[in-house]
């Protein structure tokens, strides 16, 4: 098998960006040459890694785990040309870390392995709870960063933050829904539908607020803290939902199909933050930490 680094760059570039196009102008390279690179990778692995269609490109199940695996590997390579490869960095120290449900599932996790194999004698552990008691922690003195939506955040007089990732939302709906091939989708075209709400780290309330200013909002058919649950009951047509792009996969876990479509209203972002108590000294393991999130976001 013959995989060049190149290939993989316009390959994570095309996957974030969602269309070849995207893709080739966040590389600054012709869309022929990305798409010359994406053709050979899938002829390489022997895999289709994406579903064409016309408004450009989704992850099929074996681009997705193909995806993460390319992260890594150009992570890794990344730091070996910064010279902090496996063994080299000696660094030690603790590094006490909070994160709400939905950013350890869909953000931590990356960025901690890429910290890990920048820094492996740094030990990092993690408290996983709701924003109010990680708040509370934080400001107590308890942790030392804290990952989160930061939307609502209740003790900003304590507390600094940066933004890492502003994820946008858009309506998820099954293939047979009436309304997936129409271009322009309105939130007010889907009034009478029964929404499907994940009532998890406060997406609930922002979800609430984008339909708020119709006179007769959506009836919420179901409630669940699983985005595996909405994924499986949009997938079956139970329903539709408005989701940030961060959580989205093409497919439930049953393989059902599920469209992501951008709305004609410009919907509010789900943004996540690594926040610090205000005022605090930060230990070198902690400014590493923060240095390799913020470069993790660029």
């Amino acid at each position: 098998m013959n995989i060049t680094f190149r290939q993989l760059r316009y390959f994570i570039a095309v996957a974030e960006a969602r269309s070849v196009s995207g893709g080739s102008s966040a590389v600054g390279i012709s869309q022929s040459a990305v798409t010359d690179a994406i053709r050979t990778l899938e002829l390489e692995t022997g895999m289709t890694l994406f579903n064409r269609h016309a408004k450009g490109v989704t992850l099929t199940r074996e681009g997705s785990q193909f995806l993460r695996n390319a992260r890594s590997i150009v992570d890794a390579i990344a730091g070996l040309a910064a010279g902090a490869g496996p063994g080299e960095d000696q660094t030690e120290g603790r590094i006490r870390i909070g994160a709400t449900p939905l950013v350890t599932g869909y953000f931590f996790a990356d960025l901690l392995s890429h910290f890990q194999r920048l820094y492996p004698r740094i030990e990092v552990s993690l408290v996983e709870d709701k924003r109010s008691y990680i708040e509370h922690m934080l400001v107590g003195g308890e942790l030392d960063l804290a990952l989160l939506l930061v939307a609502n955040l209740e003790q900003r007089h304590a507390i600094d933050y940066e933004v890492l990732l502003r994820s946008e939302c858009r309506a998820w709906m099954a293939p047979t829904h009436p309304l997936a091939n129409v271009d322009g989708l309105s939130l007010a075209q889907m009034e009478n539908d029964p929404v499907v709400m994940l009532a998890l780290d406060e997406l609930e309330g922002l979800v609430e607020g984008m339909w708020a200013k119709f006179d007769h909002p959506p009836r919420v058919a179901f409630r669940t803290s699983s985005v595996e649950g909405v994924r499986s009951l949009v997938g079956t047509g139970a329903g539709i939902t408005l989701m940030p792009d961060l959580v989205y996969r093409p497919w439930s876990l049953e393989g059902d199909r599920i469209l992501s479509k951008r709305t004609r209203e410009s919907l509010p972002t789900v943004d996540i933050g690594i926040g610090w108590r205000r005022l605090s000294r930060h230990s070198e393991a902690v400014s590493l930490f923060l240095e390799t999130a913020q470069n993790h976001r660029r």
